[in-house]
C-alpha cells in the first residue's frame, strides 16, 4: 500500500509539473503568425521582417500566413478561437483590436480576451492625392472638397481602419463631406489610388514619400506633429491650418485568448530582440518605421489609449459601416 501511495503521488507530482515542462520547451514546432491583411500592405511587410528575426531567436520557423477581409476581423477571428498554445498568433493593425467592437454589431470574437504580445512599429500617416488632383496644398484641398460636397473619394484599408476614422476626423474637423471608399487592404486602395479611380487615401508616410517622389501621388501633408527631414516643403497638417490634427499606426502582435504567461513571455522577449537585429533596423529606417517593442502591459495600453482617441472620432463624426 505504501508503494502504490509513493507512486500515485509521483505521478500527481509529474502531471502538475507537465505544464511547466511544456511552456519550458516551447516552442517545438513551426509557429504560424497570422495577418489579418492581404499581402502588400504595411502589416505584412512589418510582419514579414518581424518573422525572419524571431524565427532566428526561437529557434523555429515563424510562418506568415495571410487571412485578410472584413477589416481583419476574419484574421483576428481565426486567431481567437485558436487553441492557446503560443503556435498561431495575430499580427494586425489597431482596427481589429481596438476599435471593432463600436463599428460591427456584433463581433465573433472580443479583442479585450486577446493576450498582448508587443507592438512592432509606429509610423506616421499622410494626406496623400491621385498626381492629377486640383488642389496642390491642403488649404486649396479644403476649398475644393467644401465646393463638391460628397464628390471628392477617399480610399481607405477597409471599414473601421485608421486610414477610414483619420478620413471621418478630417470631415469632422474641416467641415467637409467626402465619399469613403473601403478596400481589402493597403495595396488595392493605393493601385486605384495611382490609377485615379480614387482621389485621395489617409495613407501610411512609407508608400506616400516612395508614390510623391515618384511622381505618381502628391503628399499634401503630414500628420506628425512635426516634419519630416526627408520632406522639408511638405508641412504637417496643424500648420496647414488643420490644429491637432494627429494620426499615426502601429502594427502589433497578439495571441489567443489564455496563452498561458510563460510563453507570452518568451513571445514578448523575442519579438524585442527581433527588433535589436541591425538589419531589421536599418529596413525600418528606409521604411520611416519606429520599432516600438516594450512589454505586453505597454501594449495594452496603447490598445486602451486608441480605443478611446478613435472612440471619440466615431463617436462625434457618427461613423457608421455600410
Amino acid at each position: 500500500m505504501s508503494r502504490f501511495l509513493a507512486f500515485i503521488a509521483t505521478a500527481a507530482a509529474l502531471f502538475a509539473a507537465a505544464p511547466g515542462h511544456a511552456e519550458d520547451a516551447y516552442p517545438n514546432h513551426p509557429i504560424k503568425l497570422i495577418v489579418c491583411l492581404p499581402p502588400g500592405g504595411g502589416v505584412d511587410t512589418v510582419s514579414r521582417m518581424v518573422a525572419d528575426k524571431m524565427t532566428r531567436v526561437l529557434g523555429q520557423p515563424v510562418v506568415v500566413e495571410n487571412k485578410g477581409g472584413q477589416s481583419g476581423n476574419i484574421g483576428t477571428e481565426a486567431v481567437f478561437n485558436s487553441t492557446p498554445d503560443g503556435y498561431t498568433l495575430l499580427a494586425s493593425q489597431p482596427a481589429p483590436i481596438t476599435t471593432a467592437p463600436l463599428l460591427f454589431k456584433s463581433l465573433p470574437y472580443d479583442p479585450a480576451k486577446l493576450e498582448p504580445v508587443a507592438v512592432m512599429s509606429r509610423i506616421s500617416n499622410t494626406l496623400l492625392v491621385r498626381k492629377d488632383f486640383p488642389a496642390k496644398n491642403v488649404k486649396e484641398f479644403i476649398a475644393y472638397v467644401k465646393a463638391n460636397p460628397g464628390k471628392v473619394t477617399y480610399a481607405s484599408q477597409g471599414n473601421g481602419t485608421t486610414s477610414h476614422l483619420t478620413g471621418a476626423m478630417f470631415e469632422a474637423a474641416t467641415g467637409t463631406k467626402m465619399n469613403h471608399v473601403p478596400y481589402r487592404g493597403t495595396a488595392p486602395a493605393i493601385n486605384d489610388l495611382v490609377g485615379g479611380h480614387v482621389d485621395v487615401m489617409f495613407n501610411e508616410l512609407a508608400t506616400s514619400i516612395t508614390l510623391h517622389k515618384s511622381g505618381r501621388a502628391t503628399l499634401l501633408a503630414v500628420t506628425s506633429e512635426k516634419r519630416f527631414p526627408e520632406l522639408p516643403d511638405v508641412p504637417t497638417m496643424e500648420e496647414a491650418g488643420v490644429p491637432n490634427f494627429i494620426s499615426d499606426t502601429w502594427n502589433a502582435i497578439s495571441a489567443p485568448p489564455k496563452t498561458p504567461a510563460a510563453i507570452v513571455a518568451k513571445l514578448n522577449a523575442a519579438v524585442n530582440q527581433a527588433l535589436k537585429d541591425p538589419d531589421l533596423q536599418a529596413h525600418f529606417n528606409q521604411l520611416h518605421l519606429q520599432a516600438v517593442g516594450g512589454t505586453p502591459a505597454d501594449l495594452a495600453k496603447i490598445v486602451n489609449d486608441d480605443t478611446q482617441r478613435w472612440g471619440a472620432v466615431i463617436k462625434s463624426a457618427n461613423v457608421t459601416l455600410q
